[in-house]
């Protein structure tokens, strides 16, 4: 053989090896997983949040492959805004959500608790007030204006139902209506059922419950439409799963999800008829 053609071939030889080396899929370096932000409705305060959903997103983190940052605001009316700009990848989120955003974001549902909640109307246990129509001119403490069972519902019905005028007090978040109310400060809150179950006894046994609303559709968990469809998909397992073995439906009852299931659009959409548009009220940047 030539010193040319020896050489040639010790070129070609060096190109094959790297070449081998450059495909090999135990020296390639892995995709990075995907990263996605989930944003939880500020119901409680910060705290309380995470100690509920920590758990719960570390255990989606393990079935999914997926990474999650968990992300709350102190405020309901700071997570609208975020809401309006579709800043979150999930969502666990206010019911109504589902409808105003269908267009401009296109959050669409994965899970819910398959029990309905209701709005509640509670007043602290002693006070002379016996009926939704005795509020008339009466201030009322509120999460926020768009919380759809706590606020929307509960002005639409009193207005609409017992023409009642009332001062509606924003004070945040649902724990905080009801401080309010058992502290004198409001004639009477509106929350959720669930959320009022939730509170510290030392809450909840000095209010009294005066109205209850027609039974809405579950805060669900939601991926936004630019989410690709099988880690959305991947979600809706990991949850469903876990409600179905003991260990992850203790997590899930905390949120609290009692029984939860498959969700779609068309379980949301029913809420267009219910006349809650003109209690609506947009978000800077909506």
């Amino acid at each position: 053989m030539t010193k040319g053609c020896g050489f040639a071939m010790t070129v070609i030889a060096v190109f094959l090896l790297l070449f081998l080396v450059a495909g090999s899929p135990l020296l390639s370096t892995p995709a990075a997983a995907a990263t996605y932000t989930i944003g939880i409705v500020p119901q409680f305060e910060q705290r309380k949040l995470h100690a509920i959903w920590r758990p719960v997103v570390d255990e989606l983190q393990r079935r999914t492959g997926l990474t999650f940052r968990l992300v709350t605001t102190l405020q309901i009316q700071d997570f609208d805004k975020e809401i309006s700009k579709g800043s979150f990848d999930f969502i666990y989120v206010n019911p109504y959500y589902i409808v105003q955003a269908r267009k401009s974001q296109g959050y669409i549902p994965l899970v819910s608790d398959r029990t309905r909640i209701h709005g509640v109307l509670v007043v602290k246990k002693d006070s002379p007030y016996q009926d939704a129509a005795s509020l008339e001119g009466k201030v009322i403490a509120l999460p926020s204006p768009n919380a759809l069972g706590a606020s929307l519902m509960i002005r639409a019905d009193l207005e609409q139902r017992f023409h009642v005028t009332m001062e509606p007090l924003y004070v945040k978040t649902h724990s905080s209506v009801y401080l309010h109310v058992v502290q004198g400060l409001a004639a009477a809150g509106g929350g959720i059922d669930k959320t009022l179950k939730e509170q510290p006894a030392s809450v909840r046994d000095l209010l009294r419950v005066i109205y209850t609303t027609r039974p809405i559709p579950s805060h669900p968990v939601a991926a936004h439409r630019r989410v690709p469809k099988a880690d959305a998909e991947k979600v809706r397992q990991a949850l469903l799963a876990m409600g179905q073995d003991p260990a992850g439906r203790a997590l899930l009852a905390k949120v609290p999800f009692r029984e939860i299931g498959p969700t779609t659009l068309k379980e949301y959409l029913q809420m267009v008829d219910w006349g809650l548009e003109r209690y609506w009220q947009p978000v800077a940047g909506e």
